[in-house]
């Protein structure tokens, strides 16, 4: 089962006010484990960058102005997500960003259906607790030392490591053929020797007590 999981950063939190998509970043998974796949991509907004966005991922104006527009980049990203379902924290924002850039193209929008929504999967596991990222990061004891800012990539990646952990984690009976090569060393096989069956009928004595026995009952049954 191919999954990719997803996320995105934006010049802000609608893009019916004018705002853009900047960056994308997308890791590929196979039955809820990284493949080690991944696509990313920082993009051109066309627009100026507010100082609240710059503050959240530090992806200034003049930096995006030399990055491919979305345009130049639909094609690359559509083909990596193919129809496989798409894993994202607060799947709303980001399906809604990707369908307005995609509306602008005159595309076909992504189906929201085909969306997990890691915040709705936290909340039903963990109901009443935090279900931002970096308090599932905590939860799981997943580092967060790289993350001094949001990034698309870097937070997709974190997000396949929880996305594993919500569905259960990985589970030893379920492991990879590799992962189960890795435990064993490479060994192979020790043969051992055959040994011969050893006899398990009953000595002489001991039949003998059994017909005492046998006899000192009323009506035994091994006696009809």
């Amino acid at each position: 089962m191919r999954e990719i999981i997803l996320d995105t950063e934006t010049t802000g939190l609608d893009p019916a006010a004018g705002h853009r998509v900047v960056e994308i970043g997308c890791v590929e998974a196979t039955n809820h484990i990284p493949t080690g796949k991944s696509w990313h991509c920082y993009i051109n907004p066309e627009r100026d960058m507010p100082e609240e966005a710059f503050r959240i991922h530090g992806l200034s104006t003049a930096f995006l102005a030399d990055q491919p527009v979305f345009a130049q980049i639909a094609d690359d990203f559509l083909v990596f997500i193919g129809d496989s379902s798409l894993v994202i924290h607060n799947a709303s924002f980001d399906m809604k960003f990707l369908n307005a850039e995609l509306a602008l193209l005159a595309r076909p929008p992504l189906d929201n259906a085909r969306a997990v929504d890691t915040v709705t999967l936290a909340r039903r596991r963990y109901p009443g607790a935090q279900v931002n990222l970096d308090s599932l990061c905590r939860r799981f004891e997943i580092d967060l030392s790289a993350r001094e800012k949001h990034g698309a990539l870097l937070d997709a990646e974190l997000l396949a490591e929880v996305y594993l952990e919500l569905r259960g984690g990985r589970q030893p009976n379920l492991a990879l053929a590799g992962d189960i090569v890795s435990r064993d060393n490479g060994r192979s096989a020790v043969p051992r020797p055959v040994r011969a069956p050893r006899p398990h009928a009953p000595a002489d004595a001991e039949r003998a007590a059994h017909g005492e026995l046998v006899a000192s009952l009323t009506d035994p049954i091994w006696s009809r």
